[in-house]
Formats: C-alpha cells, structure tokens, sequence
C-alpha cells in the first residue's frame, strides 16, 4: 500500500469509529485503498481525498444531482460503475452525516450476488 496522505488517513479514522461499529462490517484493503466490507463484499473505499461508496445506480444518480458534494468515484483517476458515487467532505467528522447513505450501502451490497 502506498503511504497513505493526511486527508486519508483522517477520514479512515473517522470511518472506522462509525462503521466499525455496525454488525457484519469489517476493514481492510482493496488496490491499496482502505476499504470496507459487508459479507466480503466492498461497500466503501477511502480514495481521492473523499470516499467512494456503492449504492444502486438509481440512488446513486440522484444523490450526484442533489448533493454538491457527491460526484461520480474515479479511483486513481479510472473511471468506475454508476453504482459508485464520492462524498467529499472538508472534515472527515462531517461523514457521520452520512451514516443513512452508509447504511443504504450496506444494505444493497448485501443483497447483492456479487
């Protein structure tokens, strides 16, 4: 794994104290990117200064059109499914806002086959 940056690493401790707490999810790693996993599925990755996350593309795509701060996730400058979104925030405590998406995350990620 490269050495990770400042912002990164902020926003994987914020994370870890909010998800980590949730039944069935663990960290890890995925490409060299923090991640984290339901059912051994990645539901959520630290990337680009902000975090990337799957939802259903429908959701995704509104969440894009609503929220100033979601745009489509391009890990290391790739370009991904439309099931992935980015939710940039400038102080990674701001992602505790976040936790419904992250549960709808969780949810769908679940439930799907792979």
């Amino acid at each position: 794994m490269a050495t990770p940056n400042a912002v990164d690493l902020n926003n994987k401790r914020a994370l870890d104290a909010m998800l980590l707490k949730i039944a069935g999810v663990e960290g890890g790693e995925m490409t060299g990117l923090f991640a984290y996993f339901v059912a051994k599925k990645m539901f959520a990755c630290i990337c680009n200064g902000g975090v990337g996350v799957r939802l259903p593309a429908a959701e995704a795509a509104n969440l894009q059109f609503s929220n100033g701060n979601v745009v489509p996730f391009e890990p290391k400058g790739r370009k991904s499914t439309r099931e992935w979104i980015q939710i940039n925030h400038e102080d990674s405590t701001d992602y505790e806002k976040d936790l419904e998406i992250f549960k709808s995350s969780i949810a769908f990620v679940r439930s799907t086959k792979n």
